[in-house]
């Protein structure tokens, strides 16, 4: 299933700018992990995409790709965490950090421009 191919169609009483915002903000809101450690990187996505996904194939698609790969990345942490305790877990979670608030930042802007990204490392959870 190919999601860059064409846009999804819009419903009635939903602009694609609204859709498009929404979209964006199911991939921008894990950012809340800056604040909210632990589960705020993964609670932020999916609560934008368990309330707006019945408006648009798109925003229910950008919110899956969203939240499975915030799922993939506390699956990483907790495996890096165990491997705190001998000692090579600690440069693992710094580059976790990192990657998780990059790639977050990439989709959030290819989204904006219209673009469907897919995160990579993703274990694919929802279809």
């Amino acid at each position: 299933m190919d999601q860059q191919s064409s846009p999804p169609s819009t419903p009635a009483g939903t602009t694609s700018s609204e859709i498009r915002n929404w979209s964006v903000l199911c991939h921008a809101s894990a950012l809340a992990g800056l604040f909210f450690h632990v589960l705020g990187f993964f609670l932020g996505p999916l609560i934008v995409w368990l309330i707006k996904r019945d408006a648009s194939s798109e925003i229910d698609a950008n919110g899956k790709e969203s939240v499975n790969f915030q799922i993939s990345m506390l699956i990483y942490h907790a495996i890096a965490f165990i491997l705190c305790f001998v000692l090579i877990g600690i440069p693992i979670l710094i580059a976790l950090w990192i990657a998780d608030i990059v790639f977050v930042i990439i989709a959030s802007v290819k989204t904006s421009n219209g673009e469907f990204y897919r995160y990579p490392l993703t274990i694919r959870f929802l279809k």
